[in-house]
């Protein structure tokens, strides 16, 4: 609870997976993927309540082997790979008999984020005029240097403005980096979205904890990125 708001986090993970197969559950330095996602939940101060939100019988023995809150299993129908992220959400909030005022969206494809992470970006959304926030992190690539390809084979420029020659001339621009979405349940209703360009609260991550895991590489680099934090901590 923050704020006298009831706060739910919801893990989704679906069984289908068309980058990595089993992704959701594949072990990343020792510990299945879902694992990181579910222990930074526990460590919250905030978050009243985190449940899983999967349709596949073996997600959700994994997710309870780590003690994750596992009370509904989701309908085949929202499981496919285009059903709407937001519709996962509605369908755990109303299977729930309990209110709660805040829904945060925690995708265990962000193991390197931490409880810090997530209680930042609550604070964020409750403290700011929006009633929503989501994670962002500095883009490593700027589009003032990106370009499209002409039909003749040269290079036109994404952006009409004169081309920047050094990154401290550029202001920096933010990406998601699907790490951290919160939203309050009457907003979420309303909106039927989680990002409200214009009116979601902005909560800055550094790069070393937005890694967004899509596929074996990214996998490769979270072990280098898992294995450099350990070592600072020893």
């Amino acid at each position: 609870m923050y704020k006298d708001k009831r706060i739910l986090a919801i893990i989704p993970a679906r069984g289908g997976s068309e980058g990595v197969p089993r992704k959701n559950i594949r072990l990343l330095a020792g510990k299945p993927l879902l694992a990181w996602t579910v222990e930074a939940a526990g460590e919250s101060r905030y978050i009243d309540r985190c449940v899983l939100s999967s349709d596949d019988m073996e997600i959700i023995a994994v997710a309870r082997e780590f003690g994750c809150d596992v009370p509904f299993v989701r309908p085949e129908e929202l499981a496919g790979h285009d059903t709407p992220g937001i519709a996962p959400l509605f369908h755990a909030v109303n299977a729930l008999d309990e209110q709660y005022d805040v829904v945060v969206l925690l995708q265990p494809t962000s193991p390197l984020r931490i409880a810090e992470d997530i209680d930042g970006a609550i604070e964020c959304c409750l403290n700011s005029r929006y009633g929503t926030s989501v994670s962002v992190t500095v883009s490593a690539k700027h589009p003032e240097w990106m370009f499209s390809i002409s039909d003749q084979g040269s290079l036109l420029p994404f952006r009409e403005n004169e081309m920047a020659l050094s990154r401290q001339q550029l202001n920096p621009v933010y990406v998601l980096n699907g790490a951290v979405y919160a939203i309050t349940t009457s907003l979420m209703s309303e909106e039927k979205r989680l990002v409200i360009p214009g009116k979601s609260a902005a909560y800055v991550m550094p790069a070393e904890r937005s890694l967004d895991i899509d596929t074996i590489m990214d996998f490769c680099f979270a072990e280098t990125l898992i294995s450099e934090r350990n070592s600072h901590v020893q």
